[in-house]
Formats: structure tokens, sequence, C-alpha cells
């Protein structure tokens, strides 16, 4: 079964390719993914790389966490399952446009 490692520190120089072939040594890279920010393409300076085994994310866990690649010391480890986000611009309905409340109808007051 495959494991989902989490990878931090890394150079912003550093593509995809370069991390597959880095964690290649360790054993056998079903997905690569780094992280970027959505408005400028940069790299955030993390990512997740996925093996196929425990035996070889442990490997590479042991070989990679802590040593120095493109200048930076890189930080390897189980990624934890993603959290859920609450809030943001999807949550709950509240008051928005045509929700009545307020604004003109009916006759009322002066005549």
């Amino acid at each position: 079964m495959a494991t989902k490692l989490y990878v931090g520190n890394i150079s912003y120089q550093v593509s995809e390719d370069d991390l597959r072939g880095l964690f290649t040594q360790a054993g056998e890279v079903v997905s690569v993914k780094l992280i970027t920010d959505p408005q400028t393409g940069r790299g955030r300076g993390f990512g997740f790389v996925e093996m196929a085994t425990e035996e070889d994310a442990r490997k590479a866990i042991s070989m990679f966490n802590g040593k120095e690649f493109e200048g930076r010391a890189l930080t390897v480890n189980e990624a934890r399952p993603q959290q859920k986000r609450e809030g943001g611009f999807r949550g709950g309905r509240g008051r928005g446009f045509g929700g009545g409340g307020g604004f003109g109808g009916g006759r009322g007051g002066r005549r």
C-alpha cells in the first residue's frame, strides 16, 4: 500500500522531477506534488511524495529527513490526513442577495 510523505523546507528552484529523482533512490515513487501559490505560481517550499510501500517510505524518511538538498535541509515525515476546513466563502447561508429583509415592499406609513 502506498504511503504519502510530507516534504518540507524545499528550495524554490526544485522541480517535481528533481524531487522524484531524489526519492527514487529510496524506492518506487508513485507520485510527487509540489504545492504552489495559486496567484503567483511560485513554490511554497513544501510538497508530498507518495512511495509505493511503507518500507520504501521508512527508507526515504531515514535517508532524507534533515539531509541537505539544493542548499536546504529537508524535513521528511509521514503525511497526516488533511483536516476539514470550515468557514470561508462556503460557510453557512446567512443573509445574502434576495433573502428578504428590509428593502421596499408593501404599502405602509403614509397615504
